[in-house]
């Protein structure tokens, strides 16, 4: 009888559900992953380690760089003072005024001067002369422009650049570890909500059959009451069950309806989403088969705590590395090209004139109070300290796994212990309803059978879910549980 209710159950379940939308737990998973929000920032930082571990990269580049500029000023450039700027542009007259002046003292100067043609104004050649040269003597520097090209090229940096990205790149891991740990919290979460929905949907589905037994029974008793048969205490007994019963089921379905608005919550659905589970259809709870017993070394190995711990000793032996580097030699090439506005390549020119220059540059650093000294013992007692941490992560990884594993154990001896009670409890009621029926066993009898038959129900359907949540903490446990990866490389 039970059977057949449950398949109707079912059945009725099962056409419901094309009104509804029915979700595996997997599904589940996939909907609280991408609407997580705190799984969402800890993607978001895999991200921007990618994006470090990037510009650490670009060291090993060479750096180029152009710089231009602009530049007016109020005054020209004079190389000579006012004075003789005066007399180079009268350099013509002071000229032929001295070379008459010492003629008059010297004839051979005096015939070489009256030789001279008419035409031929050497004042005015010599004025030309003098001017020439006071203008080449200020230089128009009012507009200047000027550009720099430069290239550098870091040649050796004492191992700084290279154990800068190693430790980029273990950090972009440690990114992933930790998004890894959120992903393992959100489905541990959405595990317990899901098998929390399907354990009182069964309870549900429970509480029905038991209100629609004592309905039948209390039909039978109020027709014996009429026969002679029972008693008013009898049919006061079965009414007080049956409103137990009908108070049962109003509670496991506002429960159900609670605890969808729950996983609704965490899967990012509107709260009042209509959603079938897809366990919480089925006639019995599917039972869960913990896989084989797991290497200790390979749960360390598979564990993100583990593995983010041990990322994290390897980055500060990579920072105790980082540290050395700044106390050695760096060296590095450099070439640069100028050019400007005017042109000082010859002379002074109102053109675009440049010069290329290359050289190696050295810096020794020799003191400076211990600096580097004291940051190469600070790297190392965080290395050390977390290498205590990791020994204390495997320790308590090993005792939570130990833990599990017994958990495991004891919620299959538990599930196979129900079964047998279930199915004890089960032949009890077949027995006593066919007692009462026949008016062999008093409505006491009947009812305790019931109720007894009602509590193996329940304590069966807690084992099962008790089992699946075991099972599935004990792969998580054991790290046998991994993400979908976000791949920063592809930024």
């Amino acid at each position: 009888m039970k059977r057949a209710i449950l398949t109707l159950t079912a059945l009725m379940l099962f056409f419901t559900a094309s009104a509804q939308q029915v979700l595996s737990l997997e599904e589940c998973r996939e909907k609280a992953v991408s609407s997580n929000r705190e799984l969402s920032q800890e993607r978001t930082k895999v991200e921007l380690a990618g994006y470090d571990r990037k510009i650490a990269l670009a060291n090993f580049f060479p750096i180029i760089s152009a710089t231009g500029a602009y530049m007016w000023n109020e005054k020209n450039i004079s190389l000579v003072s006012d004075e003789t700027s005066h007399n180079l542009r009268n350099a013509g007259e002071i000229v032929t005024g001295a070379l008459e002046k010492a003629g008059e003292y010297y004839e051979p100067l005096q015939e070489f001067l009256s030789s001279l043609p008419e035409d031929f104004d050497l004042s005015s050649i010599i004025g030309v002369i003098g001017r020439n040269i006071d203008n080449d003597l200020h230089l128009d520097v009012k507009n200047v422009l000027g550009v720099v090209i430069s290239v550098r090229q870091p040649l050796f940096m004492g191992g700084k650049i290279i154990f800068s990205n190693q430790i980029a790149k273990m950090a972009e891991e440690l990114a992933l570890n930790a998004y890894e740990i959120q992903y393992l919290k959100v489905i541990s979460d959405i595990d317990v909500a899901y098998w929390q929905i399907v354990t009182i949907a069964a309870k549900k589905r429970l509480a029905e059959s038991y209100a629609d037994l004592l309905e039948q029974m209390e039909a039978d008793v109020e027709k014996s009451l009429e026969a002679g048969i029972s008693t008013k205490s009898d049919a006061l007994q079965v009414k007080v069950k049956a409103g137990e019963a009908r108070l049962m089921l109003t509670k496991a379905t506002n429960g159900l309806r609670l605890a969808k608005m729950l996983l609704c919550q965490k899967t990012g659905l509107p709260l009042d989403s209509e959603i079938l589970l897809a366990d919480e259809i089925v006639e019995d709870i599917p039972v869960a088969v913990p896989g084989p017993e797991k290497d200790m070394e390979q749960v360390y190995a598979d564990r993100p705590e583990t593995k983010s711990l041990d990322l994290a000793t390897k980055i500060y032996d990579k920072k105790v590395a980082v540290t050395r580097a700044d106390m050695l030699p760096q060296v590095a090439f450099m070439a640069n090209y100028l050019a400007s506005n005017p042109s000082f390549s010859k002379g002074f020119e109102h053109r675009w004139g440049g010069r290329f220059s290359v050289g190696v540059v050295v810096n020794v650093p020799i003191f400076h109070g211990t600096e580097a000294l004291q940051k190469t013992k600070k790297a190392k007692a965080e290395a050390t300290l977390y290498r205590d941490r990791l020994d204390d992560a495997r320790d308590m990884i090993n005792l939570q796994v130990t833990r599990q594993r017994k958990l495991c154990e004891e919620a299959i001896e538990r599930l196979e212990m129900t079964r047998d009670g279930l199915e004890s409890a089960e032949e009890n009621m077949r027995t006593a309803a066919s007692g009462f029926a026949a008016g062999l066993i008093d409505t006491n009898t009947a009812l305790a059978a019931q109720t007894g038959w009602l509590q193996a129900q329940s304590e069966y359907i807690d084992a099962a879910v008790a089992l699946q949540i075991a099972v599935a903490d004990l792969e998580r446990a054991e790290g046998n549980v991994h993400p979908a990866m976000p791949d920063s490389r592809k930024k």
